[in-house]
């Protein structure tokens, strides 16, 4: 039963509890409807009072029935909603569409987060997202903290974000929602192969379902769940090794110290000083560590977000550039 299930998911990670409020991102989609019935029915159980932020991107035409659509159901059950509008194509500049609606999204959950006096996000992402998540940030190249992919709970700007559909395919939440006539809304993009996530979803992953291997979805969550613990292993010794918000490293220890730790060490130092690792690839932690072994004292690199790393004498330092 797919309410036991998430009941277990919940107690598994810890993801829930009784301290202060929990507030639901809802979109409209099936995930996130799901998630909504889904707590609304354990909400006393769980002894929490939920909320619902919905956040119109504006992207379609008739992005305003979603809105409509998620203010009916929080009527019908009974759940206070905060809404908001963006117009995310006008915010589009260097970064991609898909960037520039996350982080509006995120911006927008913390707000309404901090109205309601809560530390506590909930969001819809299921199984299915994990292995196109997974797949992605191996096609991209990318190291152990992405190759975690959506852990069940993570702190992101002091705010606790919880999935507890993470463990979920989406063909259960489909057959949830038609079993009990729950309606929702269908975004018509993500059927359509135009950005890199469908392309993985609707082309790739279909591909290796069929040729390689049909259990291919629970096998990549399954990686994800083992890298994240090793992850979060790796980053508990580095926190042993020098304090979290730390920006400056002596070059003595650095050498002396195991290469996995010192770019986890690297990666703590960006996020303290822009909040997170977005767009800093292999090639820019390359580029520290021949800064360190070759270059001469007081030689710069400069990296994404506005950062630069400073070689000094007997130190190491990531700072933020000063504006023009």
């Amino acid at each position: 039963m797919l309410i036991q299930k998430v009941k277990n998911t919940i107690q598994r990670y810890g993801l829930i509890n009784s301290k202060g409020p929990l507030l639901i991102g809802v979109s409209g989609g099936a995930d996130s409807v799901c998630l909504l019935h889904i707590l609304s029915r354990l909400k006393k159980e769980l002894g929490i009072k939920i909320f619902v932020a919905h956040l119109d991107h504006m992207l379609r035409k008739d992005s305003r029935k979603d809105a409509e659509f998620v203010a009916r159901l929080c009527a019908k059950l009974k759940v206070p909603l905060v809404s908001g509008r963006v117009d995310v194509n006008k915010a589009v500049k260097n970064a991609s569409l898909e960037e520039v609606a996350r982080n509006a999204r995120l911006n927008f959950l913390f707000k309404a987060a901090k109205k309601l006096k809560t530390k506590t996000i909930a969001l819809g992402h299921n199984l299915d997202d994990q292995a196109e998540t997974v797949l992605m940030r191996i096609l991209r190249g990318s190291g152990l903290y992405g190759l975690s992919a959506i852990l069940p709970k993570r702190t992101i700007s002091g705010y606790r974000i919880i999935r507890p559909l993470i463990e979920v395919k989406r063909k259960e939440i489909e057959g949830y929602l038609r079993k009990r006539k729950i309606k929702y809304h269908t975004d018509i993009s993500n059927t359509q192969s135009i950005y890199f996530r469908n392309k993985i979803r609707n082309q790739l992953l279909p591909l290796l379902e069929k040729k390689y291997s049909p259990n291919i979805k629970e096998l990549l969550a399954n990686m994800a769940e083992n890298i994240g613990h090793d992850y979060d292993y790796m980053n508990h010794s580095v926190m042993g090794l020098c304090p979290r918000f730390k920006t400056k490293f002596s070059l003595t220890k650095l050498s002396n110290m195991h290469p996995a730790l010192q770019r986890m060490l690297f990666r703590n130092a960006i996020s303290a000083l822009k909040g997170d690792t977005r767009r800093i690839t292999f090639r820019h932690m390359r580029e520290i560590e021949d800064l360190i072994l070759n270059r001469p004292v007081n030689s710069i690199v400069d990296l994404p977000k506005g950062i630069s790393v400073v070689k000094k004498k007997s130190c190491l330092e990531f700072r933020l550039k000063k504006q023009q």
